[in-house]
């Protein structure tokens, strides 16, 4: 019945309801900055490099990875499997379709983000959804709703599937097959317990070691993917032909699109991106920058690195394997024996590793990411310490739960959390359209006539006393 309802939930919340705002925001604010997304690509590329304009900022590079490193990780191998083997390979397409329309949603929202910061005591900047929605649109209910969802989405919703994900990578393993309720436990406690350590204070070298290590994993899983295509090469044309026919299969589609490849594509590509989704716009706001367009551009490279080049790559290196994806091997097992037929047992062992050093750091940087909302919350001061521990004991034992859950039920949870999010938060970007699109012609402006743009708030119209930066 549980499993009923959470299915029916999240079926109307992504078709039709988020794939037509998700598509309609993104083409509006696409046609509105003139394909931004593909026209502004290499500035983005030449802003990335740029210093922050103060010393001890952060800069726009910096940013930048903080929140492709939220992003990059368990959506990239296990929900691209996920979408292929239950929707089909044309996923893959609408997956990189719907990244694309995204990177202008992703624009929009760390440009607004820019604008509409905050200023700390000890001189940095933060922001987000939270803050433009009140400050711009005036509404402090809309913007508790958001933050509300962003703890709903982040210390439950993908720390469920997060974990999930990761006992799911042993399923492969003979301790696992023999007992697969206790191996899941066991592993899912022993993740809880790691993860405990690090966010109740303890585990600074672990945190550390996983930091500096989870960097060299996804160059390591791009040079892995790489080999396999090489190695098959000559099935690369075969494997686009697959996708291209499947994803204009309109009448598989439209005769079933609640679980067709469109709607899988969208759903697994929205996770993995988080493009419109509103947790971009938290590190974009820390950048320091000239012109708000200008971290806007750098952020909306992080679409293109997750989704364009390393969800495609997990669907190439896997389709060119011959190994046929089905419903039963849906998620990391069909990862694994796709590797496994082409490496070996290298290939299997390598997905084990790399999930658990992207889950790790990505199931601490969850529980850390929701300081803020909390604080904001808190009449934006930081909780009491007794409140936090309190709190991150929760997000913990959402971390074992989260092993033992059915697949479906941990996908459909973390679904319709995200859904909420970015329901949300689209819905404020298309209300703020104005003071976006506004800034983004007046960077273009400015590198027309041959300057490195600066941001007046005065010249969009906005009221410079009611911002804490972009005043003069």
């Amino acid at each position: 019945m549980v499993m009923q309802v959470l299915d029916a939930i999240d079926g109307f919340l992504y078709y039709p309801v988020l794939l037509i705002v998700m598509a309609a925001a993104g083409l509006y604010f696409t046609i509105r900055m003139g394909f931004v997304q593909v026209r502004m690509l290499p500035e983005g590329l030449r802003v990335m490099k740029a210093k922050p304009t103060e010393g001890n900022g952060t800069s726009p590079f910096q940013a930048l990875m903080i929140s492709t490193a939220s992003c990059v990780g368990t959506g990239n191998i296990i929900g691209v499997s996920t979408a292929i083997c239950l929707g089909g390979a044309g996923a893959a397409f609408w997956m990189t379709i719907m990244a694309l329309i995204g990177c202008a949603s992703s624009f929009t929202e760390c440009t607004l983000a820019q604008v509409y910061k905050k200023k700390a005591a000890d001189g940095t900047s933060y922001g987000g959804p939270a803050y433009y929605i009140e400050d711009a649109l005036k509404s402090k209910g809309f913007a508790t709703i958001f933050v509300v969802f962003l703890l709903l989405t982040y210390s439950c919703g993908f720390n469920l599937l997060c974990s999930y994900n990761t006992q799911s990578t042993f399923q492969t393993y003979a301790f696992y097959v023999a007992n697969p309720k206790l191996a899941a436990g066991i592993i899912g406690a022993v993740l809880a317990l790691l993860v405990g350590i690090c966010v109740m204070g303890g585990g600074k070298r672990i945190e550390k070691t996983a930091a500096f290590i989870v960097p060299f994993m996804g160059v390591a899983y791009v040079v892995v993917t790489v080999v396999v295509l090489l190695m098959h090469a000559g099935r690369i044309p075969a494997v686009f032909g697959r996708i291209f026919t499947d994803a204009f299969n309109f009448r598989a589609i439209f005769g079933g699109i609640a679980g067709s490849c469109l709607v899988y594509g969208i759903k697994r590509g929205l996770y993995s991106n988080e493009a419109g989704v509103g947790s971009a716009p938290n590190a974009a706001a820390a950048a320091v920058v000239s012109h708000p367009a200008k971290q806007g551009l750098v952020q909306m490279l992080s679409v293109y690195i997750d989704t364009i080049i390393l969800c495609n790559a997990t669907a190439l290196m896997c389709l060119v394997s011959g190994v046929e994806p089905t419903a039963e091997l849906a998620g990391a097992q069909w990862v694994q024996t796709s590797l496994q037929a082409v490496l070996g047992n290298f290939g299997p062992l390598f997905i084990t590793v790399a999930m658990l050093l992207f889950s790790f750091t990505t199931l601490i940087g969850n529980l850390y990411y929701c300081d803020n909302a909390l604080a904001y919350l808190n009449h934006k001061t930081m909780p009491s310490q007794g409140f936090l521990k309190g709190f991150r004991i929760y997000g913990v034992i959402v971390i074992f739960v989260g092993a033992l859950l059915p697949m479906a039920a941990a996908w459909d949870i973390a679904d319709i959390m995200m859904g909420g999010m970015c329901l949300l938060n689209l819905v404020a970007c298309v209300l703020l359209s104005r003071v976006a699109i506004g800034t983004y012609h007046d960077y273009v402006a400015q590198r027309k006539a041959g300057k490195e743009p600066v941001f007046h708030a005065k010249d969009i119209g906005l009221n410079p006393d009611e911002l804490d930066y972009w005043k003069d």
